[in-house]
């Protein structure tokens, strides 16, 4: 059918892929919720953050650099990132694995738990590494389609090793650990055997061109570490600060704020690859022009979601929650986060841009910036306000100065406003539509 042909393309694959990994995830940790002890589902959900946040380095300093000098490039210079990228990813991952070890031999804990974490972190955190160089490489050869494959294969297989075992009444934290291993080992095999990963292109590697990615990766890194602390420093100051009880009642609306990251990765994930082409033929025009397409289609579809959610929210927070979050900030603190969320998608784009045109340095200061706004904002609030508002209405003042330090940044290289980028966004909108409603007559009268 023409009008399905034409709704599954490179945007559509990569908004599944985004959305496949958090809906299995979720779904995996609902399961190991209600059928561990709590002991054992916090052991794992400590060794989950840990993997996590080595993954922050090695997407720092591998991902994102990678993608930028391999996309749109000739078969030898490609050939020679990917093998410096591999070089890369193996010294890093040896880093970390050396740390795990001193860390075993030296910490002696009486907990088998907190044993197997440390013992098992460093295995598993090898076992992940050819899938993800695989899923780098696809997505920068944009090839989403079988980046999808990986991800249902990865978490596939973990979700089908999970329900065996409490089929089987044999899930423990041991056991799941085990399942995380067989998932991602098997992953990672079937990335090497069928090339996906291009471990061979090792012997490609030079000197210059991983230095040249560490260069870049450095800045990457720095990124990462300052926006998982950007996204974390709510919590921890609601925790200094209240009650611990109302930090559930402030984690509700920032986990409901996750189903708006699914289309800006999958929007990110298509238009990294984009960027980087016009980044290499030294088209500016180009760059600037997908950066206010991508930024802008995003930030008009958010609109009237936005709208729809501010409405329902209530609604939506206790038919997912409970009643007992009925009376609760919940409610009116998701109201305040659906105020801002249409410059979620132009900071995120301000900031990926400014990566790829090898300004990574003034990315990380965007992001710093944001979190010294935002730790400032909410001390600031707290103390006047005495309320959780204060930190939901912080978080506003957080992406304003993300936008403004963006813009500043992008418009001493690049020429484009920000009616630009509303203006061409809703066009490609209009457009998209236009030609499913075209296509959609077609069949019609086909018919």
């Amino acid at each position: 059918m023409p009008i399905v042909n034409k709704l599954i393309n490179k945007h559509t694959i990569s908004l599944a892929t985004n959305a496949a990994m958090p809906v299995i995830g979720m779904l995996v940790l609902s399961l190991m919720a209600h059928n561990l002890s709590t002991a054992e589902f916090g052991n794992y959900i400590f060794l989950l953050i840990s993997i996590l946040l080595a993954d922050t380095f090695r997407n720092g300093f591998v991902q994102t650099s990678l993608i930028k000098f391999y996309a749109g490039t000739n078969k030898q210079t490609a050939a020679e990132v990917a093998g410096s990228a591999w070089y890369i990813g193996i010294i890093q991952t040896l880093v970390f694995v050396g740390i795990d070890t001193i860390v075993y031999f030296v910490y002696r804990s009486k907990t088998p738990d907190v044993e197997t974490t440390i013992q098992w972190f460093g295995i598993i955190y090898i076992t992940t590494l050819p899938g993800a160089i695989a899923s780098y490489i696809l997505q920068a050869e944009e090839k989403f389609g079988r980046m999808l494959i990986l991800q249902l294969i990865n978490q596939g297989l973990f979700l089908i090793f999970i329900l065996g075992l409490i089929f089987t009444r044999q899930i423990s934290f041991q056991t799941a650990v085990y399942a995380y291993f067989a998932g991602s080992a098997i992953t990672s095999l079937f990335s090497i055997f069928n090339g996906w990963s291009k471990i061979k292109a090792i012997r490609f590697r030079t000197n210059k061109t991983a230095r040249k990615l560490a260069h870049f990766g450095k800045y990457s890194v720095g990124t990462s570490i300052s926006s998982y602390l950007l996204r974390s420093s709510d919590t921890f100051i609601i925790k200094l600060m209240f009650n611990p009880a109302l930090l559930a009642v402030y984690y509700i609306p920032q986990r409901l704020m996750e189903v708006f990251e699914i289309p800006m990765r999958a929007g990110v994930a298509t238009a990294l690859p984009e960027l980087s082409a016009a980044v290499h033929k030294g088209d500016e025009e180009n760059v600037a022009r997908i950066m206010k397409r991508y930024a802008g289609m995003l930030t008009v579809a958010l609109i009237p979601i936005a709208i729809v959610a501010f409405l329902l929210a209530q609604f939506v927070i206790v038919l997912l929650f409970g009643k007992q979050y009925h009376e609760t900030e919940a409610v009116n603190i998701f109201r305040l986060f659906m105020c801002y969320v249409m410059l979620m998608p132009i900071d995120r784009f301000f900031g990926i841009t400014l990566d790829i045109i090898n300004k990574p340095h003034l990315n990380m200061l965007k992001v710093i910036i944001m979190l010294v706004v935002n730790v400032a904002g909410d001390f600031i609030g707290i103390w006047l306000f005495h309320s959780l508002y204060a930190v939901a209405i912080a978080s506003l003042f957080t992406f304003f100065s993300g936008v403004i330090f963006g813009y500043i940044a992008l418009k001493k290289h690049l020429k484009f406003t920000i009616r630009d980028i509303f203006s061409l966004g809703w066009q490609e909108i209009k457009t998209v539509v236009n030609n499913l409603l075209e296509k959609s007559n077609t069949e019609k009268h086909e018919v």
